[in-house]
């Protein structure tokens, strides 16, 4: 069974509420906190509790235990002078683990320096994915690992339907990795070496960019 984590979000916004669900959905406890009431109502039915307050206050923020949680998320996106002042209290009131949000990279830098272990760019992660997923063809998804290596949602190569996972040595072959196959909404992350690779497949792979792109081209050069 998972073992559940508890998190501190400070911050309502788009990112802080998004995240404040998905964490609850997946089974963690969070206390929500921001300074305006309205911006807590959205999330009221998913926390273990919810405060009030102006965590760059240290008196505020000293009410919350903040030693308490797994994870600290400092999600305040519009002030970053907040949102530096809030990462530094929180660490110096023994926080296990701050994660910030960061617009830009000299942001990061002054967060990092003041007490975060982490720092997040959800606006700049979101736009990348999705201009590396639009700019090549066949790719439905796409997670970057590194700059190198990345985790792509594809289609099979024509050549690939009809022939096995050990018949076709993708991975000696063409030097990335399947990861898993997803048919519709299911993804089987077995890969048994003697299935056959249909059409409407779509195929999790990993590998070094430059050779993920190598099979895209040719999946585009097959369609002229």
């Amino acid at each position: 069974m998972k073992a559940m984590k508890t998190a501190l979000i400070i911050g309502m916004g788009k990112f802080g509420t998004h995240l404040c669900r998905k964490l609850a959905e997946l089974g963690n406890q969070i206390m929500a906190v921001d300074e305006r009431e309205d911006a807590l109502e959205d999330v009221l039915d998913v926390v273990t509790s919810a405060k009030i307050g102006d965590c760059t206050r240290p008196d505020v923020l000293a009410t919350l235990g903040v030693d308490n949680f797994d994870y600290c998320f400092v999600c305040v996106g519009e002030n970053f002078q907040s949102s530096l002042e809030i990462t530094s209290q929180l660490k110096e009131m023994g926080a296990r683990y701050v994660i910030s949000k960061a617009v830009r990279d000299i942001q990061a830098k002054f967060l990092l320096r003041n007490g975060a272990d982490e720092v997040i760019y959800p606006d700049r992660d979101i736009a990348e994915r999705l201009a590396n997923r639009c700019s090549a063809s066949n790719v439905f998804d796409y997670i970057e690992l590194s700059k190198e290596c990345s985790i792509y949602e594809i289609l099979p190569l024509r050549e690939w339907v009809g022939k096995t996972v050990r018949e076709l040595d993708i991975r000696a072959n063409y030097h990335v990795n399947i990861l898993g196959i997803k048919k519709g909404e299911h993804t089987d992350f077995v890969v048994h070496p003697d299935y056959r690779l249909e059409k409407e497949d779509h195929l999790i792979v990993m590998g070094n960019n430059d050779d993920v792109f190598r099979v895209l081209k040719r999946m585009d050069e097959k369609k002229h």
